[in-house]
């Protein structure tokens, strides 16, 4: 069935204080659907709420379309005083779309700054790695987002969002960030617009991006440490972002929080997929067959498939991080193992306990240690347009080692999930396959980690 046609139950939050906002912290809304189809949750007795039944109606129209919503997930849960800004902020989203002088300039900056279009790269030895007895087995690409300006993907969003901000007159722009990729893409495209940057990093990131961190500060920024991990730097860049609406933007570089944040990082990142379409008639005269990618809050996953969603015959997989393992409890498989709630801003699925508190995420890929995940891959879990799946930190310090030694190229320890799942994939596709992985990001920063992990390799 069509994108726009899939069927989803639709989810009616009701706020007993009328337009207060969750907290930015560790509370989330958990629903929990009833034998007789309602959903109710007291998140400490602030909220309440109502939903149909999980059917298989075919939304209407109007719903399919409302913007910042996919399905039932998305949304704008923040409390009144930042209604007005985020709808600012959507309005100018709106406008850049169609403003030649902005999109001229962009795509300027995309291919001068950036360094786009990247390659897509055929992975010689790896596909002779994973063929059969007989020499067949499918053809492994590489999207290589790791030769972008700043090493990953996150450049592509980071420079687009920074000259909204500027288009806006906020001169002092507020991002979080984990691995450090978000953080150093936002200082350095600071730098080149001569705007004021504050990046909010977990203190326990801090020690073990310290590389990163070193990059963030020459390019200017100042780098502030907060107790806890990615999830807790979020939760301070909002607060200060929230403090000081006027002067201030928030550059998100994942596809969560409220609306129009996802929506935003998104498009800017669908230039991945874009590229793809493109490379891929141009090298073998018609579309990849499967896209893979890992899984975060998914940034680099949706910007390399929605592109493709329309396709039906192009397979989505989307590595998560598994960490010790699913059952241990130390992991951050949100779509595999997440229940639906609300964080941050937004519905998705989330990491939570039995009252709705939010769990600590793990992985060794420290930008997939995100407790939620993005509402338009949570919509495409629910359709199953797109199939996700898990990798431990064993196997992804495994496929770190091997896509070094077998094509010279040092993956993020984050896109080195992604490059898991073939493990499983390739025995089961067909001869001439053509398989898409997003190297979403370099893993110079991950070479002591790994080496801290696996010293016999060296």
């Amino acid at each position: 069935m069509a994108y726009a046609a899939i069927a989803y139950s639709t989810v009616f939050l009701v706020n007993k204080n009328k337009g207060m906002a969750l907290p930015m912290g560790q509370e989330s809304c958990k629903l929990s659907v009833c034998g007789s189809g309602n959903v109710s949750s007291s998140c400490r007795g602030k909220y309440s709420m109502q939903a149909v039944k999980v059917d298989d109606r075919v939304a209407p129209e109007k719903e399919k379309i409302r913007p910042g919503r996919f399905g039932p997930y998305g949304g704008n849960y923040v409390p009144e005083t930042l209604i007005s800004c985020l709808s600012k902020l959507e309005a100018e989203f709106n406008l850049v779309l169609t403003d030649d002088q902005f999109q001229a300039e962009l795509a300027t900056a995309l291919r001068d700054y950036v360094g786009r279009e990247t390659p897509l790269y055929f992975a010689e030895q790896l596909t002779s790695y994973y063929r059969d007895e007989n020499g067949e087995g499918p053809e492994i690409f590489l999207k290589r987002e790791d030769l972008n300006h700043g090493g990953a993907h996150k450049m592509n969003n980071a420079i687009a969002q920074a000259m909204i901000a500027k288009r806006l007159g906020r001169q002092q722009v507020k991002a979080a960030t984990g691995a450090g990729q978000h953080g150093v893409a936002t200082a350095a495209a600071c730098a080149k617009l001569s705007l004021d940057c504050t990046i909010f990093m977990g203190s326990s990131d801090i020690e073990k991006q310290s590389h990163n961190v070193l990059l963030m500060k020459l390019f200017g920024a100042q780098v502030v440490p907060v107790g806890g991990g990615f999830k807790d730097a979020s939760s301070q860049a909002i607060r200060e972002w929230v403090g000081d609406l006027e002067n201030s933007y928030y550059l998100t570089g994942t596809v969560v929080g409220p609306h129009p944040c996802p929506s935003m990082v998104r498009e800017f990142q669908s230039v991945i997929g874009k590229e793809i379409r493109k490379q891929a008639m141009e090298r073998w005269g018609r579309k990849p067959d499967v896209l893979v990618a890992c899984i975060g809050s998914g940034s680099n996953a949706l910007g390399m498939f929605h592109e493709f969603i329309g396709d039906e015959d192009v397979r989505l997989i989307g590595v998560e991080a598994a960490g010790f393992g699913l059952d241990s409890g130390k992991h951050a498989a949100t779509l595999v193992r997440g229940e639906v709630g609300v964080y941050h801003g937004s519905m998705s699925y989330l990491l939570q306990n039995s009252d709705g508190q939010i769990l600590k995420p793990h992985s060794i890929g420290i930008g997939l240690e995100y407790p939620g995940v993005g509402p338009e891959l949570s919509f495409l879990k629910d359709t199953g347009r797109a199939e996700f799946h898990t990798a431990t930190d064993q196997e992804a310090l495994n496929a770190y080692h091997r896509l070094c030694r077998l094509e010279g190229i040092i993956p993020a320890m984050e896109a080195a999930h992604a490059v898991v799942y073939l493990e499983k994939l390739c025995p089961s596709l067909p001869n001439g396959t053509k398989v898409v992985v997003n190297c979403s990001g370099r893993g110079d920063k991950d070479a002591s980690l790994f080496f801290n992990h696996m010293p016999a390799a060296s």
